[in-house]
Formats: C-alpha cells, sequence, structure tokens
C-alpha cells in the first residue's frame, strides 16, 4: 500500500468550484480498484492550500493501473483545471511509527477492561463442556484455559499485551489449532454460544461495540478452521491481531 499526496493552492474565491470539481472526480475514484481510500482537506489557518490524501494498493497500480484504466479520463476531466496549482505530488511510504490517541477508548476499555473478559470465558467454557457440538473439541482441556482465551481477547481488543508476554502471542495461540480439524458447524455453534455468554454477562450492547466484538470473532473463528485443517500450514510469526472500532486487518486476495 502507498499513500499519495496532492497539495494544491487554490485562491479561495475559486474553493467552491474546486471542491465541487473532486466530487464530480471522487466517483471515479470509488469506482477504481486501485484506490484504497481518499480524502480531501482544507487548511484552517491557510484557506487557499489543500491536501488531497489517496492511498492506493501499490504506486504501481496508481501509475499504470489507474492511470491506464477506465476510471482515469472522467477523473481527469473533472480536475483538469486545477492541474497547474498542484504545489506537489508525491507518493510516501508509511513507516512504523503510528498509533491512535485516547479520545476514543479502546474496545478492550469499552467492554469494561479484564475483569469482563474473564466473566464472559468463565460462563463460555462453562457451556462449551456441556455442548453436544463442540464439547468433544475441548474434553481435556487445561482448568486455566478461560483465563488464557480472556487474556488473547484483551489483547487482541487493545488492552494489556500479557497473551503475548505470558503464552507466546499469535504463535502460540495457532499451534493450539493444529491438526484439530475444526468443521463450520462447530465453528457456528462456538459463535453461537459465544454470543449468548456475552448476553448473560452484560457486555455493553450498543451496536457499534457488537459490530466490532462480532467482526472480530467471526474473522478469528474462521482463521481458525482454516489453520486447523489436515493440510494447512499456516505461518506461525505474525503479528497479534487488534481490533477496533470497525476497522479489520488489511485485505489481501488470495491469488
Amino acid at each position: 500500500m502507498i499513500v499519495e499526496y496532492v497539495r494544491y493552492r487554490i485562491d479561495p474565491g475559486e474553493a467552491e468550484a474546486f471542491e465541487a470539481a473532486y466530487a464530480e472526480a471522487a466517483v471515479e475514484l470509488s469506482a477504481a480498484p486501485q484506490c484504497v481510500d481518499y480524502e480531501l482537506s482544507r487548511c484552517v489557518d491557510e484557506p487557499a492550500s489543500y491536501v488531497l490524501r489517496i492511498r492506493w494498493t501499490s504506486a504501481e497500480d496508481h501509475m499504470e493501473g489507474f492511470r491506464g484504466g477506465e476510471h482515469f479520463p472522467a477523473f481527469f476531466s473533472a480536475i483538469k483545471p486545477y492541474v497547474k496549482r498542484i504545489e506537489e505530488m508525491r507518493h510516501y511510504e508509511r513507516t512504523g511509527v503510528r498509533g491512535t490517541g485516547s479520545s476514543v477508548p479502546t474496545l478492550y476499555e469499552w467492554a469494561g477492561g479484564a475483569e469482563a473478559f474473564e466473566r464472559l470465558t468463565e460462563v463460555f467454557y462453562a457451556r462449551v463442556v456441556e455442548d453436544d457440538v463442540i464439547g468433544p473439541l475441548f474434553a481435556h482441556m487445561d482448568a486455566g484455559h478461560p483465563h488464557y482465551v480472556a487474556l488473547w481477547l484483551a489483547e487482541v481488543f487493545r488492552g494489556p499485551e500479557r497473551y503475548s508476554g505470558e503464552r507466546g502471542g499469535y504463535a502460540h495461540m495457532v499451534r493450539q489449532h493444529l491438526g484439530r480439524a475444526i468443521t463450520e458447524p462447530q465453528r457456528r455453534r462456538w459463535v453461537s454460544l459465544l454470543m449468548d455468554a456475552a448476553d448473560e454477562v452484560g457486555l455493553p450492547s450498543d451496536p457499534e461495540f457488537r459490530a466490532a466484538f462480532t467482526g472480530y470473532i467471526e474473522w478469528g473463528t474462521r482463521i481458525a478452521v482454516e489453520n486447523s485443517q489436515p493440510d494447512a500450514r499456516p505461518p506461525l510469526q505474525a503479528p497479534m491481531p487488534h481490533w477496533d472500532w470497525g476497522v479489520a486487518p488489511p485485505y489481501i486476495p488470495k491469488p
């Protein structure tokens, strides 16, 4: 993924027309498979200054795929009157220096912290061991398993990194699923029981939290099913997944 920044200097008297032109051009950006997202910002301190940020799947996809594709002619036609106002147009690579502030609580904090995830997994695994569909998968479950899963979920939802520090992180979790041949009915029952447990222990029921929570559970359990198949060779050296409000890991289509 690459980030393109285009800086414009537009006379304030032309601002309305300029923004309208980009609203028209944005239709083509939205339709282009090479475009991840885009945003046009106007400087508050110096209103003549605009910055367009576009994330492309790659620099090559932008320069060759988009510019040589069906969406570029209409895009360029809309913004052509302002091309000479460009002061900078470059691609940038993101560095590892990035993060989020604290103005929005993490999903971990919103859920109620470590205590909430401990309650969730205790109630959940009490249901699991009595279930006919997935109970056999946990017939020899370690007594500490509910606690370990609580640590995992807490870290995934931006809580303390205790699972990584105490249990070995992502590689350890993946190893727990190797060769277990988890079926789709078993996955669905796991999800269903977890959602029932979330209701029982009183995890937040607002749509925003539950959508994000369910999004991870669906993603994580489907990964677990894939990793558990007899012929699976999942990579072990991968980062811990971290889940935020309405945000998923980057989508990489399979060949």
